[in-house]
């Protein structure tokens, strides 16, 4: 990517896997990237709004490795005793206002530079309401970045206008469409997913109740991102997935290798810059060539690749065994979820041998 490209950065949310982004943030400025707007989920929104309100990367940096669990998370223990079933969250809300109110002050959305746009759904109507877009512009950015933190039964709805609002990965938590109705025209977007809900766990069932359902989210935020991207086309999207996803959504152990990782995640991007989108290129970025096949002593023909596959890629034989239509594909990141949908893990995925050993590109 040139050093003139405009660009959108969309921050997912992920808990204090989140904190990725500063590192990412600070990466992009090194190399003289300054994205022209920006997306932002949970963490991803809290990260950077306080950033486009002013606050330094080196204070980003300091806030982040300096956190507490008690910055954050205090269990409403006087709710959880009196309201029992009625308790409107895990956690208190005034930890969390605090550490908002540290990065992002009273700032209203006018003063965001470059601007920013927040992403939240109404509790009740189940809305997707992106704050700072035009005409949503006139509260607190703090208001909007609590709502966009408020994952449900972990923290309050945040109320805003009468209304009750949370965190907008509900619905979408890498929120890259949301670039079309910023003003500028259509660029490019790059996309910071640090989610990784797709990996493998252990265990999960023996974490308690904020693990299993923190677990049930990530998969639940996953599925709905995939789904989103099988049919996008412009603006092209770079994906940068830094690799946390053995840090749970609360943990405190991995605070600068988070950190250090968004950072190295950003910087290898970077480099590779055959692996961009060119003006005039659809779709998820980087793309790769693979080859998918099927072990047919694991497929037991239960279908699930039908079902949970693009249409059309697999078809049963006439030993009901699965076979792959088309085993040569160009996959982007987000490609190739079914896989880990096979109960016997029959489909398999490598890279396609490239004969003249470079990347081949689309569009």
């Amino acid at each position: 990517m040139k050093t003139d490209t405009p660009f959108t950065l969309v921050l997912g949310g992920g808990g204090m896997k989140g904190l990725a982004h500063v590192g990412v943030l600070q990466a992009l400025l090194e190399r003289g990237h300054r994205p022209s707007r920006i997306i932002g989920s949970s963490v991803g929104a809290l990260v950077g709004a306080a950033w486009a309100g002013g606050m330094g990367i080196a204070k980003l940096r300091e806030i982040a490795l300096g956190l507490k669990r008690k910055d954050v998370f205090a269990v409403a223990h006087a709710d959880m005793a009196f309201k029992r079933m009625r308790s409107p969250a895990l956690f208190r809300r005034e930890p969390l206002e605090e550490l908002i109110r540290r990065t992002v002050g009273e700032l209203m959305f006018q003063q965001l530079d470059p601007p920013v746009v927040v992403n939240t759904v109404d509790l009740n109507s189940g809305m997707q309401v992106f704050w700072g877009l035009p005409g949503l512009d006139d509260i607190r950015v703090a208001d909007a970045v609590f709502a966009s933190c408020a994952l449900p039964g972990y923290f309050p709805p945040h109320e805003i206008g009468g209304r009750f609002y949370v965190d907008g990965a509900v619905v979408s938590n890498v929120p890259f469409a949301a670039a079309r109705a910023m003003g500028g025209g259509p660029e490019m977007i790059v996309a910071v997913d640090v989610s990784a809900s797709s990996v493998l766990t252990a265990d999960a069932q023996d974490e308690g109740f904020a693990g299993v359902f923190a677990r049930a989210t990530e998969l639940l935020m996953q599925s709905l991102l995939e789904l989103r991207v099988r049919t996008w086309t412009t603006p092209p999207v770079f994906y940068i997935q830094p690799r946390v996803e053995h840090v749970s959504l609360f943990s405190f152990d991995h605070l600068r290798e988070e950190v250090e990782e968004g950072y190295r995640a950003t910087i290898a991007a970077l480099d590779r810059a055959p692996e961009w989108p060119e003006p005039g290129d659809v779709g998820i970025f980087p793309k790769r060539r693979v080859r998918v096949r099927v072990e047919r002593e694991r497929c037991i023909g239960c279908g699930s690749c039908l079902v949970q596959a693009p249409q059309g890629m697999f078809v049963l034989d006439s030993e009901q065994k699965a076979v792959v239509t088309e085993p040569e594909q160009e996959w982007s990141p987000l490609d190739g979820g079914f896989i880990r949908h096979c109960p016997t893990y029959a489909i398999i995925a490598r890279p396609a041998e490239q004969a003249s050993g470079t990347l081949r590109r689309s569009g």
